[in-house]
């Protein structure tokens, strides 16, 4: 298993470019099942969860090319629905949450699919049912094999329907989504999920043909076709990533500027940020963290602390929680971090409190953070990346603090992080990859 050997307390300098948003990508990819012509897509990130999800879908019979370093073209013109019941199906699907996504566009185009049990990031309880009982009201019908564990999807045939989803899940609304733009009829979706990735989703399908109003919203309204073709679609530059670069400019007091980006569809974030005292000069397509001595958390309007916590689009993502979290540690003042959708993703907190950090853990949901506001630096310690994104979190801690890291299993930050510490050494971080 590899690991990162980081020496801490080096100002970085430098332009970087966010790759492409990994979670469009899973949902992107999943949608090139749902029509017989040819796909392209642009900005793809070469990292882990997407090469699993390219290998799903060659697997599955899928022709795949790659013209550019960042760009794959897919065709599903001869799908080969017993792969499903291979080993290397069951093996690679349950490493990888995204191949849930496969459920809609194989129902929409051949009325079965099959899924192992689903892998992912441990950050607490990730349910199924919102796929599960969207897919059911459109006509689908799942049994589950106890022995294989494997799920067991069917139906005669998808009808549009009216469909109030139980949870504003992004993977789960673009699932239903998949399989209603083929089903007979009209569907009407409420309570969806409205991210960019779920837009960009969309607007993707409706190039390809579909009939989807009222993108951006909650509410989409989708009339049935009976087929869809191909086309190119370029995806948006990482929110997620954007958003830890800021983070890592201002915990390593720094001077980089992020470019190519998507100003709109960061929404809140940068707003976030300037409350963790962050200044950032915000361009037509770039944004500039420039170096800074100290920053600030701000309070609220009556001067009570500040609460900084996680909601679905447009409210500030889950993902960049343990970012804020981290940032938040050699920081001017306290802040309360209320990570509210999952009931794991805090737990990391420990490795940084033995790096110094004054972390309150509160409960699985809570945690108090009282700033350092560089009077003592953080020391590098040995420490395991539970998950993506606060395996980020560790490594920007790691970068800020004095001495040597490690971080063991960082297979789980490149499945979210193309190319990372190569990147980090461009811009003069000293961090290097060990077997």
């Amino acid at each position: 298993m590899a690991s990162f050997k980081v020496i801490g307390g080096q100002p970085l300098q430098g332009e970087i470019v966010a790759q492409g948003a990994k979670n469009e990508a899973l949902q992107i990819l999943c949608a090139t099942l749902l029509t017989d012509e040819k796909v392209t897509i642009s900005n793809v990130p070469d990292i882990v969860d997407v090469r699993r999800l390219i290998d799903l879908l060659r697997g599955l019979g899928v022709k795949v090319e790659r013209p550019a370093p960042d760009t794959y073209s897919f065709q599903a013109d001869a799908i080969d629905l017993k792969f499903f019941e291979s080993d290397d199906f069951r093996s690679n699907a349950t490493k990888i949450r995204g191949s849930v996504m496969l459920l809609g566009p194989l129902l929409a185009r051949y009325n079965r699919a099959y899924l192992p049990q689903p892998g992912g990031d441990k950050i607490g309880r990730r349910r199924m049912d919102t796929h599960f009982n969207g897919l059911e009201k459109l006509g689908a019908t799942f049994t589950f094999d106890h022995e294989q564990h494997v799920y067991n999807i069917r139906t005669r045939g998808l009808k549009g329907t009216y469909i109030w989803m139980d949870e504003i899940s992004v993977t789960g609304t673009a699932n239903v989504v998949m399989a209603a733009v083929m089903a007979k009829g009209n569907t009407t979706i409420y309570n969806a999920a409205c991210e960019p990735y779920l837009q960009q989703l969309c607007k993707m399908l409706n190039s390809m043909g579909a009939q989807i109003e009222g993108i951006g919203s909650n509410l989409l309204k989708i009339e049935g076709v009976d087929s869809l073709k191909g086309t190119t679609h370029r995806m948006l530059p990482d929110m997620i990533e954007v958003g830890s670069f800021i983070g890592l400019a201002a915990m390593t007091q720094s001077d980089i500027t992020i470019r190519d980006l998507n100003i709109p569809q960061l929404g809140i974030i940068p707003r976030v940020f300037r409350q963790m005292g962050v200044k950032m000069n915000i361009g037509e397509d770039s944004i500039h963290i420039p170096y800074q001595e100290n920053y600030e958390i701000q309070t609220f309007m009556d001067g009570s602390i500040m609460t900084v916590y996680d909601a679905p689009w447009p409210g500030f993502t889950p993902d960049l929680m343990s970012i804020i979290l981290v940032l938040a540690t050699q920081a001017k003042g306290s802040v309360l971090i209320h990570q509210k959708m999952f009931e794991s993703r805090l737990f990391f907190v420990d490795k940084l409190i033995d790096m110094g950090a004054q972390i309150i853990l509160c409960d699985p949901h809570r945690a108090t953070v009282i700033g350092l506001n560089r009077r003592h630096s953080l020391r590098g310690i040995r420490m395991t990346s539970p998950d993506i994104r606060a395996g980020v979190a560790l490594l920007i801690a790691a970068l800020s603090a004095k001495g040597t890291s490690i971080i063991d299993n960082i297979n789980q930050i490149d499945r979210g992080y193309q190319d990372i510490d190569g990147r980090l050494r461009a811009l003069g971080a000293k961090i290097w990859r060990e077997e």
